[in-house]
């Protein structure tokens, strides 16, 4: 029973489920084979199993970020993207560093970016990865499954790609050469063939992800996908509708809204999630509740970006499945889930306050309970693991998954807290860390990694960052 844990004594636990099931009344958590076994109060403890006392803290679910770009994250705060919106800025830091990187760069930055979500209590990581052209001399996809393994957390490739070139690249000395439609569904087949895990708790996953389903493949090849997709029993995934210019680009070409194009093309359902959906009409959010479509909501990348502000709480009233994601540190400086959240969970009040009107117009004080804690913190843990397709992973109950945060509030940003269990997500910071568990098994253990040389990882950083900037 080495690996059995029984975590005793904890102030809080959020569990990520709905309604009054959203906070548990037990104190301790029993752990067994990677399965929460048992939670309650005063439970005893076993032969062999461990004991973590969690006097003070709050335990959480392992948060589940839906839409990262890890290899931004040797990206960060580029001067020449700081002020500009969506397609200036990928001209100006993607697309302008995308050559640039190597197997070992793209290590490097993955690295960096797992162990910033880990620390934030991230549990399970779906990176969009769209570095991908004819001739590579590395797997990129090997590569990032190959490092998440090794630092604990579960993970989805979302394997994007282009069988053309934007119009935004057309002249771009940095711009990869595109793939073949042929050529991209081969190697996602064989990614999935040796990556992609069904069933209950599956460690890692892989999903079909065309970088932006309206511009970097053909119309005709859209359907072509989506059914290659489904016939290899893996999710669809893309970015859609993130700045006007997508709603644009689909009136202008196809005559219809973005949701609708995908609609046409078999590209809606439970099995499709789409990152961003910062513009959407009203009948565009009734096809996505409807169809059960799941969004990957980014709020700090899109206030960054100046992109808008997704109507989230609007899909999730419809029943839609709503998830967070941090997106690229290249567009989010802050690339870990406590900030998203506590930034997700504030953004969403400001802007229902900003619709507000004066009493004289038929208004008054409106907003402040447009979304609550406890749904902010199951968009992004339960609604991820539904939206990524992660069975028995997401939420705290027995027969779950054993991924979960046990935060220690032990620093002033905390002191004074009359509801110790929201302070993670409504006092922002970064609370210590004791321990981080993914599958029963520890892998942030009182703020570190074990095995981890954080010094190094910094130093390497560092080092890469001045290469870049020279070759920049």
């Amino acid at each position: 029973m080495a690996n059995n844990i029984l975590i005793k004594n904890a102030h809080s636990v959020l569990t990520g489920l709905r309604g009054d099931a959203a906070r548990s009344p037990a104190s301790d958590v029993r752990v067994a084979d990677g399965v929460i076994t048992q939670m309650g109060k005063a439970l005893p403890a076993l032969p062999g199993e461990r004991v973590l006392d969690a006097r003070d803290c709050v335990i959480y679910p392992g948060w589940v970020n839906t839409h990262h770009h890890l290899f931004q994250s040797l990206l960060k705060g580029v001067p020449a993207g700081i002020n500009l919106t969506l397609s200036p800025w990928l001209q100006a830091v993607p697309f302008s560093y995308r050559r640039m990187f190597n197997e070992e760069r793209l290590r490097l930055a993955a690295r960096i970016g797992i162990v910033e979500l880990m620390l934030s209590g991230c549990t399970t990581i779906a990176d969009h990865h769209y570095l991908y052209y004819p001739g590579m001399s590395y797997d990129a996809s090997a590569a990032l499954f190959d490092e998440a393994d090794k630092l604990g957390a579960r993970f989805m490739l979302q394997r994007g790609g282009a069988t053309v070139a934007r119009k935004l690249e057309a002249n771009d000395r940095h711009s990869l050469e595109p793939e073949t439609l042929d050529g991209m569904l081969a190697g996602v087949e064989r990614t999935a063939a040796r990556f992609h895990q069904r069933g209950p708790r599956p460690r890692t996953r892989v999903s079909m992800a065309p970088t932006t389903a309206n511009v970097s493949v053909r119309r005709e090849e859209l359907t072509l996908i989506a059914r290659a997709a489904r016939g290899m029993d893996i999710p669809l995934h893309t970015h859609m509708s993130e700045s006007v210019a997508v709603i644009e680009h689909c009136r202008s070409a196809y005559g219809c809204l973005p949701i609708e194009y995908l609609a046409e093309h078999e590209w809606l359902g439970p099995d499709v999630s789409l990152a961003h959906l910062t513009h959407l009409s009203d009948g565009e959010l009734r096809l996505l509740g409807s169809s059960g479509t799941g969004m990957a909501h980014c709020p700090q990348s899109n206030a960054r970006l100046a992109d808008g502000v997704a109507r989230a709480p609007d899909l999730d009233l419809l029943g839609g499945a709503v998830s967070i994601g941090v997106d690229g540190a290249a567009s989010n400086e802050a690339a870990d889930m406590l900030s998203e959240v506590h930034f997700c969970w504030l953004m969403h009040r400001a802007h229902a306050g900003a619709a507000t009107r004066p009493k004289l117009e038929g208004g008054g004080e409106a907003g402040a309970d447009r979304v609550s804690v406890e749904q902010v913190v199951r968009w992004a843990t339960a609604g991820g693991a539904r939206v990524l397709g992660f069975d028995g992973v997401g939420t705290l109950e027995v027969g779950q998954a054993a991924d979960l945060a046990v935060y220690d509030l032990d620093t002033p940003r905390y002191f004074g807290l009359h509801d110790m269990a929201i302070g993670p997500v409504v006092c922002a910071g970064r609370p210590r860390l004791r321990w981080l568990l993914v599958d029963g098994r520890v892998v942030v253990e009182e703020d570190a990694i074990p095995g981890l040389d954080m010094a190094r990882l910094r130093a390497e950083a560092n080092a890469d960052v001045l290469r870049l900037m020279r070759a920049a």
